[in-house]
């Protein structure tokens, strides 16, 4: 049997689970997600409570957000959060949270249609993991540049708060990234999310796979499996099986301290690329170059134009990416560093 095969088996058992509720997940336009602008608010909770959940029963606990409204008015909203993640949730300092909203508690807010996002945040209280923070949110900003299938994102500024409410006692102000729900990010595409393991090349949409493969490429992410399913999703519409890609605190482009090749990979740095993609076909392979030469200036304004980030680390990323467009342009190194490693 094919390995393909166990995902065909996989994905009919997902099928017949989902057998009550057949019809795609209804989308609302996201007023959350629709704009790029900075969002600042307020997030009280228990935090020395939620700082220790840590393991495998992490309960939601309540917490209170709150902004300024247009209008100037202040909004408080009533929610729940817990601790997520894997890696950040057992090594962070300040580790990442589901956000989880009641639907009439948000109506008439910019969280309205919203259900548990995540919100990534700083993994340490300083300005180095902040940098780190802002690196991946422009890495989900410019995957969004070469395709609509994947995660919308915002840029948030935070003050959290230990205790109920603006009583509560301040503990941090930090950039953090609110990341769209995935079935949210699912619906949207007419679709819904899959848990089942396995896919090949041949089970997925070939472009959006070499996209994929390109992309982590680009970003020196190797922190991924797509037959596993780790930081990858898979949204299954009409037309067919599409591979997302999410979490890149890994990757090379970023640097983080933490940040280490599987030891089984033929490389010690994570800054070193390797491409780990499937072969969907020298077609598809040209398509998505063809889509990275378009958005090459935008990609990098993206870096330019983000304030927070510092000089330092937008220079530092222009001459990185300007290696992968020097691979990408070259069909020697294509083939040397592409088409010779990728799988299947």
């Amino acid at each position: 049997m094919r390995y393909g095969s166990l995902f065909l088996i996989a994905l009919a058992v997902t099928t017949l689970a989902r057998a009550q509720d057949t019809a795609a997940v209804a989308y609302d336009s996201s007023a959350l997600f629709a704009s790029d602008e900075l969002i600042e608010f307020r997030l009280a909770t228990d935090l020395r409570a939620l700082f220790k959940d840590r393991g495998t029963k992490r309960p939601y606990r309540a917490a209170t957000l709150a902004y300024t409204g247009a209008d100037g008015n202040a909004v408080s909203i009533p929610l729940k959060v817990r601790t997520r993640g894997i890696y950040r949730l057992k090594n962070c300092a300040f580790p990442p949270i589901r956000m989880n909203f009641a639907k009439g508690a948000i109506a008439g807010t910019v969280f309205a249609g919203e259900d548990k996002p995540k919100l990534t945040t700083h993994c340490q209280d300083n300005e180095l993991y902040e940098q780190n923070l802002l690196q991946e949110y422009l890495l989900y900003k410019a995957y969004s540049l070469l395709t609509p299938i994947g995660h919308r994102v915002r840029l948030a500024r935070v003050t959290y708060l230990d205790g109920d409410g603006d009583g509560g006692k301040p503990h941090a102000r930090r950039y953090a990234l609110l990341i769209e729900d995935p079935e949210r990010m699912a619906a949207r595409q007419g679709g819904k999310i899959i848990d089942a393991k396995g896919a090949v090349a041949d089970d997925l949409d070939p472009y959006h796979t070499a996209m994929v493969g390109v992309f982590e490429y680009f970003a020196a992410n190797t922190d991924y499996s797509i037959p596993g399913l780790h930081n990858i999703e898979l949204i299954q519409n009409t037309d067919a099986v599409f591979p997302i890609a999410y979490d890149f605190d890994w990757s090379g482009a970023i640097g983080a301290p933490y940040a280490k090749p599987d030891p089984k990979l033929p490389i010690k740095d994570v800054k070193t690329r390797l491409y780990r993609g499937y072969c969907p076909g020298a077609d598809h392979f040209a398509k998505v170059f063809a889509a990275f030469n378009e958005k090459k200036d935008a990609i990098y304004a993206l870096y330019t134009d983000l304030k927070p980030l510092d000089r330092d680390n937008v220079k530092r990323a222009h001459r990185y990416f300007d290696d992968f467009y020097r691979v990408i342009n070259d069909p020697k190194k294509v083939r040397s560093e592409i088409m010779d490693n990728c799988r299947g």
